[in-house]
C-alpha cells in the first residue's frame, strides 16, 4: 500500500464479495445469496437507481451523457475514425448498463456459442447456453421451447408502434430481408420489432428483476457509492479488497471467493491496479506484479454503428411530434395514464439482421432503426422528421485495448477500440451503407419521399462511402472481450472455462470482459447469461 495512503478502517468479512453491481453483478447477487448459509458483499461504484429517467423507458435520452447516471468515458482519437475521439457510455448505478440502454432482449446466433466450445470451451455451446438464458426469463408469450415464464428477466414487446418502421420491414422484405417475429431462436435472420426488456410500458432493469428481491435477504449487503481499490491476493489467493468510502478506506475480507463483474471497462483496470496484467505495463506504471497475465486489457471488441439519417415527409416521427410543444404533456398524459405513447421508447424499437455479402453464412450485419434523428445520444432531437438507419458489424475483426492509465484508481481507462482497422470491416462498412440504400429504395420506404442528410447522396464511390463511414460511426455500447475466456495454452487467456482467474485463486470474473468473441446481437442479456452460469458452477463447487 502506498504510505501516503489513508489507513484503512477495520475490515469487514463475506463468504463471497461480488466487486460491481451492474447487470451481472445482480443477477450474482441474487443466485448467490439464494444459499442462506453464504454470506454475499456487493460493492458498487454508482448509486441506487433513485432517479425517475432510469424507470421511464425514453429516459435514456437524459441519462446517457449525464454524470448521474453515466461514467462519462472517453477513447483515445481512433485513426481508423479519422482520429475523432468517441464518448464511450457506461451505467453508474445499480443495474449498470441495463438501466439506460436500450432495452433490447437479444441472445444472438447459436453459432456464436458453438464457436466458444469449438475453441475448447466446455460448457459453452448454444444447447449448453440457452438453458441458462431460458432459466432467467419471464416472457409476455406462452411458454414454448423458445421461451418461458416465471424468471426474473421481464421480456414484452414494444407497445408503440410507428407507420415508418412498418414500411421499413416492408421494404426490408422487398430487398430480400423476410419478416420475422422473434429474434432469439438461434437464427435472427429477417426484420421486425425487438423485445425489450420492460414490464408494462417501464424500464425492468437487473436491479429491478435480480438485485431488488435479492436485498431482502439477511445474508445479502450491497454497499454502493465506493470505489474498489484493488483486489487483495495473498499467496497466489485472492483474499479480500480494499475499496474506498466516503469515510475512509475500508477492507473487505471474502472467505471462498472474490468474484469480478465490473464490466468489460472496469474489469481488466481493476485486474491491473490489483497488479494482475502484462508485467511490463505494470512495471512501467509502478504497480507490483501480482501476476504477469499480458491479456489483461486486450482484446477488445464492440460493435460499431453507422448511422444515416433520412428525412422523410408525410409521416410521423419522434422529431416532428417532440418538435410540437404542445404534445409534450399529452406525451406525459398518455404515459401516466397508460402506459404507452413515445415514453414507452426503447432507442430502437425496429430491427433487422443480414449478411453483407454472400462470404457470410449467418447474418453479420443489424439495424437498429428509429423514428427519429440525432447527432448523438445525449444530445437533442433534430427539428425536422426524420429517420435514423444504424447498421453495425456483428462480428468485426478490428480488436481494441482497455487499461489502467494510472496507479490512481479514481483515473479514467485508457480506451482505444481500434475500429475499422482491417480491411475486412472496412469491407463490411461500404457494403452496410449499400445495403441500407437498396432497402430505402424500395416502394414501400418510396412513398415518404426519403432523402438521405448522411452520409448523402452525392456519396457514390467505395472510397467515399468508407470515408463517410469513417465520419458518422459511432460506438453502440457493446465492449466485450477484455479479459477474455480460453485454454491454459492461450498466452491471451484470462480465465478458463469455469471463469477462473488463470494463476490466481478464488478469483473469478463474470461479466462482457470474458466473452472470447462478441455475441451477434446486443450484448446485455448474453452478459447475464454469464453471470447465471457462473453461479451455477460456484455452487456445484462448493458441494464438491
Amino acid at each position: 500500500m502506498n504510505p501516503l495512503s489513508p489507513a484503512p478502517i477495520p475490515h469487514e468479512e463475506a463468504d463471497v464479495i461480488v466487486i460491481g453491481a451492474g447487470s451481472s453483478g445482480c443477477v450474482l447477487a441474487n443466485r448467490l445469496s439464494a444459499d442462506p448459509g453464504r454470506r454475499v458483499l456487493v460493492l458498487e461504484a454508482g448509486g441506487r437507481d433513485d432517479w425517475i429517467w432510469f424507470h421511464i423507458p425514453v429516459g435514456y435520452l437524459f441519462a446517457i451523457g449525464n454524470p448521474r447516471a453515466d461514467w462519462m468515458f472517453r477513447t483515445e482519437a481512433i485513426p481508423g475514425l479519422g482520429g475523432r475521439a468517441l464518448n464511450y457510455p457506461r451505467g453508474k448505478v445499480i443495474g449498470g448498463c441495463s438501466a439506460i440502454n436500450a432495452m433490447i432482449y437479444m441472445r444472438g446466433q447459436s453459432t456464436d456459442y458453438d464457436r466458444w466450445r469449438q475453441m475448447g470451451l466446455e460448457g459453452w455451446g448454444w444447447d449448453d447456453v440457452l438453458p441458462l438464458f431460458l432459466a432467467q426469463e419471464d416472457h409476455v408469450s406462452p411458454p414454448s421451447e423458445r421461451h418461458r415464464s416465471g424468471g426474473e428477466w421481464r421480456v414484452e414487446y414494444p407497445r408503440m408502434r410507428w407507420a415508418i418502421l412498418d414500411a421499413f420491414a416492408r421494404a426490408a422484405e422487398a430487398a430480400g430481408i423476410p419478416p420475422v417475429p422473434d429474434f432469439n431462436g438461434g437464427d435472427n435472420f429477417g426484420a421486425g420489432y425487438f423485445q425489450v426488456n420492460q414490464r408494462a410500458g417501464r424500464r425492468w432493469s437487473a436491479a429491478r428483476g435480480f438485485l431488488a428481491p435479492a436485498l431482502r435477504r439477511p445474508n445479502l449487503k450491497l454497499v454502493t457509492g465506493v470505489i474498489v481499490r484493488r483486489i487483495l491476493v495473498e499467496e497466489g489467493r485472492a483474499v479480500g479488497v480494499e475499496y474506498e468510502t466516503p469515510v475512509g478506506v475500508k477492507v473487505a475480507r471474502a472467505s471462498a471467493e472474490v468474484v469480478l463483474a465490473a464490466g468489460a471497462v472496469g474489469t481488466p483496470k481493476l485486474l491491473e491496479l490489483s497488479g494482475i496484467g502484462d508485467g511490463d505495463r505494470l512495471s512501467a506504471l509502478g504497480i507490483d506484479v501480482v501476476r504477469h497475465a499480458p491479456g489483461v486489457g486486450e482484446n477488445l471488441q464492440d460493435h460499431l454503428q453507422i448511422r444515416p439519417i433520412y428525412a422523410v415527409s408525410g409521416v410521423p416521427t419522434l422529431n416532428a411530434l417532440y418538435a410540437q410543444v404542445w404534445r409534450r404533456p399529452l406525451m406525459a398524459l398518455e404515459y401516466a395514464a397508460l402506459r404507452r405513447g413515445p415514453l414507452t421508447m426503447a432507442p430502437s424499437q425496429m430491427g433487422a439482421f443480414a449478411r453483407s455479402s454472400d462470404v457470410y453464412e449467418t447474418p453479420n450485419l443489424q439495424f437498429h432503426v428509429q423514428p427519429l434523428s440525432l447527432e448523438a445520444f445525449g444530445e437533442a432531437l433534430h427539428p425536422y422528421p426524420a429517420i435514423t438507419i444504424s447498421v453495425c458489424n456483428l462480428r468485426p475483426t478490428s480488436r481494441g485495448s482497455i487499461h489502467a492509465a494510472s496507479p490512481d484508481h479514481a483515473a479514467p481507462p485508457t480506451i482505444q477500440p481500434n475500429y475499422l482497422s482491417t480491411p475486412e470491416d472496412e469491407g463490411v462498412a461500404v457494403d452496410a451503407l449499400r445495403l441500407v440504400r437498396r432497402i430505402v429504395a424500395q416502394a414501400p420506404l418510396q412513398k415518404f419521399r426519403p432523402k438521405e442528410l448522411k452520409p448523402g447522396e452525392n456519396v457514390v464511390s467505395d472510397e467515399a462511402i468508407l470515408e463517410s463511414a469513417r465520419r458518422l460511426a459511432t460506438t453502440i455500447f457493446h465492449p466485450v472481450g477484455t479479459a477474455k475466456m480460453g485454454l491454459a495454452s492461450d498466452p491471451g487467456a484470462v480465465v478458463d472455462a469455469r471463469l477462473r482467474v488463470f494463476g490466481v485463486e478464488r478469483l473469478r470474473i463474470a461479466d462482457a470482459s470474458v466473452m472470447p468473441t462478441i455475441t451477434s446481437g446486443n450484448t446485455n442479456s448474453p452478459t447475464m447469461m454469464i453471470a447465471e452460469k457462473a453461479a451455477r458452477m460456484m455452487r456445484e463447487e462448493a458441494r464438491a
